[in-house]
């Protein structure tokens, strides 16, 4: 570890004295309480020299064991190397949450430095020949050191790690691998850059109050909120942020204005602008495709897939064609009783993607006599917050304590001290809710340090964050959710236990799963959610105290169906549209629009719904880690329907013995074996599709 005190002498008298720097926090292990990330004492300009020092301590720890001249073992090696890159790890786990969550011009413009060195970084250690033949050494002797089960997975995923990564390559090759690399975390980078401009430049700025015709009074007064924040008091301002998006796209009686917003969603970097992602999208598939081939692959595709659950493309293509097809089929029914309705009011026109939301909730209205705004009223953030907390103590004994004393990266966000039942400490929990313009959209869970073990055995307690994007309170009404925020919650909720239970001694194996495991632990939580037992705990009028009463709770569950075909085909679209652009081989004369409308046309596609994220802005495949593994979502949904069934049809929804045997096989130990395995050890069989085409509507 490196350490460093830096000292700045300025000209001064003889009574004064010199003027001390504040020593660089990232710089060696942090004195705050819990060793919580202090971010009241971090400047923009500790990043850089953190990352210089963090790469020049890895790149040493990396020599010494080259230059050890014994055998190698896995004591020598593979150990020492699970743990270097203490300092570099401490860096990056902050620096690139906060450019997703709280960034600036000046933080975006040191990722544009800092991603191409980090890339040389490490391909500089993955291409290391002399490494790499010690690992392959340990790799081709681990059966007779006298490993564990746990060591020789280590090995061998190290081993698969960098052949992946191009150790097995010839030089040249090698050269030309680190280059592609460069180059895409480059404009990977710049590709969430457009996108966040392109989220925080639309405006819908409406001055005429007859405009918000339809629309629920919390939109509204949201909307002026916003305007007079931006400097617009007396108007009302709607953005992209979903919050802003959805409920007016549900709402506003306003056609016209609703296809304006429609269509700024969904065109975002497809404008022909300075943000415009077409030929970033065209050049990252090219050469992701060149790195496919240089591994040994046909295409990217296959690349990914080898080390998921799935294993390869063609096996993923057919899982999603089977669930799409009776998907799109329910979505035609949705659509027919829509235009019904439409009709009866007396529309002269098809119904278009931008008036699907607006139809949708009157469907739902006419169907289940339900109105969202019935039930927002008692799903305020703290509501929902404790009930997800009421569960997981019910489900795993934890408990959650809010300290207020934790320093945080930005106003408002809420920090809490996870325990076990026994009061032993699990971690820190970081909840940060609301929208700006510094922060991306949507929702996720990430770790500002991950749970494990240090190189002497001790104990590392994660410091995990959810990071949501819902509509902040205004001067007379709480911050409230709707349905669809109260279940992102909960499931990215999930994600934070999977993270606070992972344990292991080994870093390359605590917490990490197959891609298409990884969203299991989340969307399950979603179950729980609602369970009209588990709603009445915590869905309590903001205004009264009372309970939501069972009558709405009915309409809830009545309602569990509302609108699953569009939200099923939607998501499928995008999964398969994810997969034929990484199956692509030649993309030479790629034209972006024109491919995924061949693609979407390919699969008989309804006009009146669009992928779930259309090509210019899929963050989650050209800048985020899901490329050719979007259908995540729905493989994992398999797995935790059925898993939540095995709980239900348990008589408990709280089972202590099967919330042990998940806490353990699934989350905690969920790197210790390939993820079927894993699962199979909790379940006791492979998961059944029913639970899943059940809940979806498509049996």
């Amino acid at each position: 570890m490196i350490a460093l005190s830096l000292i700045t002498l300025s000209s001064c008298t003889n009574n004064e004295k010199p003027t001390e720097t504040p020593a660089n926090p990232f710089l060696s292990e942090y004195s705050t309480p819990f060793k919580a990330v202090p971010f009241d004492q971090i400047k923009t300009e500790h990043y850089m020299p953190a990352f210089e020092a963090g790469m020049k301590e890895q790149l040493e720890e990396i020599d010494a064991i080259v230059n050890n001249d014994e055998t190698p073992t896995f004591q020598n090696t593979i150990l020492p190397f699970d743990k270097s890159g203490e300092t570099l790890n401490r860096v990056s786990n902050v620096f690139f949450n906060i450019i997703e969550c709280n960034s600036s011009d000046e933080l975006l413009e040191l990722a544009e430095k800092v991603m191409p060195m980090l890339s040389v970084h490490s391909d500089a250690i993955a291409m290391n020949p002399k490494l790499f033949e010690k690992i392959d050494y340990v790799y081709q002797h681990r059966n007779e050191m006298g490993l564990d089960d746990q060591q020789i997975r280590v090995v061998e995923k190290y081993h698969e790690d960098f052949v992946r990564s191009g150790a097995a390559l010839p030089a040249d090759k090698q050269e030309e691998l680190s280059k592609i690399n460069e180059q895409l975390s480059t404009l990977s980078l710049q590709f969430g850059n457009n996108l966040l401009k392109e989220n925080s430049g639309f405006k819908l700025v409406i001055d005429d109050a007859a405009d918000l015709a339809g629309l629920p009074q919390t939109s509204i007064d949201a909307a002026a909120e916003q305007a007079k924040a931006d400097g617009m008091e007396g108007k009302w301002v709607f953005t992209l942020s979903k919050p802003s998006l959805i409920p007016f796209l549900q709402y506003a009686d306003n056609r016209d204005l609703r296809k304006k917003m429609y269509d700024a969603y969904y065109n975002r970097g497809d404008n022909n602008n300075e943000y415009d992602n077409k030929g970033l999208i065209k050049e990252m598939l090219k050469l992701r495709q060149q790195k496919a081939q240089l591994l040994g692959y046909d295409n990217y595709a296959n690349y990914v897939l080898a080390v998921n659950m799935a294993h390869d493309a063609a096996t993923v293509d057919q899982f999603l064609i089977d669930i799409f097809k009776p998907a799109q089929a329910l979505a035609k029914r949705e659509l027919t009783e829509m235009q019904a309705i439409a009709n009866k009011e007396g529309a002269k026109f098809k119904l278009e993607g931008y008036d699907w939301w607006y139809y949708a909730e009157k469907l739902r209205k006419a169907k289940y006599d339900f109105d969202e705004t019935q039930i927002k009223p008692y799903l305020t953030v703290e509501n929902v917050r404790n009930g997800m907390f009421n569960a997981a103590n019910k489900l795993y004994g934890v408990t959650f304590t809010q300290n207020n004393t934790i320093p945080v990266y930005y106003p408002g966000v809420e920090t809490y001290e996870v325990k076990e039942a026994n009061g032993d400490f699990l971690g820190i929990l970081y909840m940060d809710y609301f929208p700006r313009a510094s922060k991306s959209g949507g929702a996720w869970c990430t770790s500002f340090r991950e749970a494990g073990h240090d190189i002497n055995g001790n104990k590392v307690y994660p410091l995990v964050s959810l990071v949501m994007n819902f509509t902040p309170a205004t001067d007379t009404v709480p911050a409230l959710l709707t349905w669809d925020e109260t279940e992102t919650m909960w499931h990215e909720f999930g994600h934070s236990l999977h993270a606070f239970f992972s344990d292991g001694l080994y870093s390359r194996t605590c917490g990490n799963v197959p891609h298409d495991f990884v969203e299991m632990p989340s969307q399950i939580m979603e179950n729980w959610v609602a369970e009209p037992e588990v709603i009445r705990t915590y869905a309590k009028h903001y205004a009264t105290g009372e309970v939501m009463p069972d009558s709405l709770i009915q309409k809830i569950e009545n309602s569990a169906l509302f609108n699953q075909g569009f939200m099923t085909t939607e998501l499928l679209a995008a999964s398969i549209l994810d997969m034929k652009y990484h199956e692509l081989t030649d993309v030479e004369n790629l034209d972006v629009d024109a491919f995924e409308k061949k693609e979407m046309d390919a699969i008989k596609l309804m006009p009146e719904i669009l992928p779930r994220y259309r090509s210019t802005n899929f963050a989650h495949i050209f800048n985020g880690g899901y490329c050719a593994g979007y259908y995540a979502y729905t493989w994992a949904e398999v797995l935790d329907k059925d898993a939540f069934n095995y709980f239900k049809s348990s008589g408990n929804l709280f089972n202590p013995e099967l919330a042990a045997a998940f806490r353990k096989h699934c989350l905690q130990d969920g790197g210790n074996d390939e993820g079927m395995v894993q699962y199979r050890k909790f379940r006791g069989q492979d998961p059944e599709k029913e639970p899943y085409l059940r809940a979806r509507g498509l049996e």
